[in-house]
């Protein structure tokens, strides 16, 4: 009995690190923008080389955006779950739906590179 607790516990605490709460702040952009920014890749212009201020530029959000992620300062992405594109959409909607950069506070569970999103302000 006591090997089979031990054996759930490891396996409760092993899949716990899949999931983390907490907060990010970053550059609020157009995911599927912004991901093919990152798989634009060339022999010659690999991801060290490109500037990541150009693609955060290129990849501000509009009001017809769909899909976001918040870009963190090491320039990796993490984007949104289906309730945090609704709140993104709706904070870019506020903020007049024009492209321009939007630098954000974002709260809630991280999944890999998902966030289940329980807010979003701007910063």
């Amino acid at each position: 009995m006591l090997f089979m607790t031990m054996r759930l516990a490891a396996l409760l605490l092993a899949g716990s690190g899949f999931a983390c709460a907490g907060n990010w702040t970053g550059i609020l952009v157009d995911a599927r923008c912004f991901a093919s920014e990152e798989n634009n890749v060339t022999k010659d212009y690999g991801p060290a080389e490109r500037d990541m201020r150009l693609s955060i530029d290129a990849c501000a959000p509009s009001g017809r955006t769909k899909t976001f992620a918040v870009v963190l300062s090491d320039s990796s992405a993490l984007r949104f779950d289906a309730a945090g594109n609704t709140k993104a959409a709706e904070l870019v909607k506020n903020s007049g739906g024009k492209r321009r950069r939007v630098r954000v506070a974002v709260a809630g569970d991280a999944d890999r590179d998902t966030i289940r999103v329980s807010s979003i302000v701007t910063n």
